[in-house]
């Protein structure tokens, strides 16, 4: 009886997985979506390869850094379990999340005043070789952009209780109307002030000698108030939950000591590596620095970012979804330790989400070049310097999202030491990498870069897999190579046929239709989304196909979500 109930809890379970993932993979897929015509407006607005891109992207990102290194980890790691376990008590955990969410907040609102107003100190700590006027631009950037860290860190805390609460999609979907609001800015912005300036009666581009106040608002300033809006929107799905949850004071006695043991390794851990990333900031500014004494088109911070965007989409889209709902079973197994399921869940997880990281790095790498373009302003160069940035980073999509699959199981048996030990590892070799790109002339220290991070993530699995073996023992790893070979093939077949298609497109001439040839500044972007629909496509198929005939069966726990949607569509007709 008992063996009969957990199969049929099991198959109940697989259903809700497979529709969370699909609400959150949905929610993540628009806003990706929204964040790449924003990322294309930016990049008409300010150029693909200038100083004004760099150096907002730099003031733009470092919010981001610095909320994960001081306290992204312990929202994104340690609350769930602690909130999942105090939701079983009498009040549904009112009490416990009512004060895990006051004190939070407080701490985020004292960390973002604090940072901000060290602006002047921290932006040049994270520069090199930038002239005055560089620096005082990337200075009130910063003071503009800054304030998101309280916003980072309300949004991560109210999404992580309604994620412990069974309720995934407004987490995901929260960060479309981010998108949508630094959207209205950028537009506001081009209407405004056109992609270019007239000074003196002539066209010349947005410049930081010309930059000004009202231009820093509509760039700077919607993209924080996007940020504030992702926040604040949560609160509406938290209401709903029906906690009564209020301001509370006073944290002994709860239980927050067993989770801020954990919170002591998470934080070290995530300071550690994202304090790397404020060090490969460092070195990237290193190229903005040198932009006036190069000649010609260079890759900078901007190029970089864009590049990883796109190279980390299908890790957002799938990765991230899957991973959330898994998350939440890892926790249950080990509440109940029970390592087989946890192993089973591993082992299910690393070979679903191959399906789509392994595709991924061979598209990438294929249709690098319209890639490029799309984000590029409607400039060649720069979207050819984005490519290139893009070829480098694409091969390690498999290992960067396998090495977050893993390291989820240590932080599920609210082990937060071992991940500590393991990031300690790989930001020695990143900062190793680093260092040594830096050496580089400075039109090349961001292929350099992007080199570093590819071979970080591939021996960010070499690593994390020692440590998951010493825990699990063997977790299925034959299932999973055997499985991540067949798609390896199938990915490099559907590779063979989309650089077919991409030199019929003339992507391999710099004159070519898929270089905007013959079509105009702005109309490039027409033809880059046309060449990657048309490449794409064939190679999504190809793919497919391939995957059927070499018998991946996790093909059909990839689709699932979306087979099982048309399944209720056609009965209800």
């Amino acid at each position: 009886m008992t063996a009969q109930a957990t199969s049929t809890d099991s198959e109940e379970e697989k259903p809700n997985a497979a529709r969370s993932s699909a609400i959150m993979a949905a929610g993540t897929l628009v806003s990706r979506g929204l964040g790449f015509v924003k990322t294309i407006l930016l990049s008409i607005a300010l150029g693909a390869a200038t100083g004004v891109a760099d150096i907002f992207d730099i003031a733009n990102q470092i919010p981001n850094i610095i909320y994960l290194a001081v306290a992204g980890g312990i929202f994104n790691a340690v609350l769930v379990p602690q909130i999942i376990r105090a939701s079983k008590q009498h009040d549904r955990g009112t009490d416990y999340v009512s004060r895990l969410l006051t004190l939070m907040v407080l701490v985020m609102v004292l960390l973002a005043l604090v940072i901000t107003l060290s602006a002047g100190w921290i932006i040049p700590l994270l520069t090199t070789d930038f002239s005055q006027a560089q620096l005082t631009l990337a200075i009130t950037f910063g003071l503009w952009c800054l304030p998101q860290i309280f916003f980072y860190g309300l949004y991560a805390v109210l999404g992580q209780i309604l994620n412990s609460y069974g309720s995934f999609g407004p987490y995901m979907w929260a960060p479309v109307l981010n998108n949508v609001v630094a959207i209205g800015g950028l537009l506001l912005f081009i209407a405004m002030m056109g992609a270019q300036q007239m000074q003196d009666g002539r066209a010349v581009a947005h410049t930081v000698e010309n930059w000004s106040t009202t231009q820093t608002i509509l760039v700077a300033g919607t993209a924080t108030l996007g940020i504030a809006v992702q926040a604040l929107v949560l609160a509406w799905p938290v209401k709903r939950l029906r906690l009564g949850l209020k301001p509370r004071f006073g944290w002994r006695g709860i239980g927050l000591g067993r989770a801020a043991k954990i919170a002591v390794w998470t934080l070290g851990t995530m300071i550690v590596g994202n304090g790397a990333f404020l060090i490969y900031t460092k070195i990237g500014t290193i190229a903005t620095g040198a932009r006036d004494s190069v000649e010609g088109a260079i890759a900078g911070p901007y190029s970089l970012t864009v590049a990883t965007q796109v190279y980390l989409l299908p890790h957002s889209i799938v990765v991230l979804s899957v991973a959330t709902v898994l998350f939440n079973r890892m926790s249950h197994a080990a509440s109940s330790n029970d390592d087989d399921a946890m192993r089973h869940i591993l082992s299910r997880g690393l070979r679903t989400v191959g399906v789509a990281t392994v595709f991924g790095a061979v598209a990438l790498l294929v249709l690098a070049g319209p890639l490029g373009m799309l984000f590029s302003g409607g400039r060649a160069p720069a979207g050819a310097l984005v490519g290139i940035v893009l070829s480098f980073l694409a091969l390690g999509l498999p290992f960067f999202s396998a090495n977050f699959m893993m390291n989820r199981v240590f932080y599920s048996l609210e082990d937060a030491r071992t991940p500590f030990v393991i990031q300690m590892i790989l930001t020695a070799i990143g900062i190793t990498l680093a260092v040594c790109a830096a050496f580089f002339p400075p039109q090349w220290v961001i292929f350099a870069l992007a080199v570093s991070y590819t071979l970080g993530s591939m021996s960010g699995v070499i690593v994390s897999h020692q440590f998951l073996k010493r825990r699990l023992g063997n977790y299925d790893g034959g299932h999973i190579i055997d499985s991540h070979i067949r798609m390896a093939c199938a990915a490099l077949v559907s590779g063979a046929a989309g650089v077919l298609v991409l030199w019929v497109c003339g992507g391999y001439d710099p004159n070519g239709f898929a270089w905007g040839g013959g079509v105009g500044r702005y109309m490039s972007i027409l033809s880059a989304i046309a060449v990657l629909a048309v490449a794409g496509t064939v190679m999504a198929v190809v793919y497919l196909l391939l995957l059927k005939l070499f018998r991946v069966h996790e093909l059909k726990e990839f689709l699932q979500p979306l087979l099982a949607r048309l399944g209720r569509g056609g009965a209800s007709r």
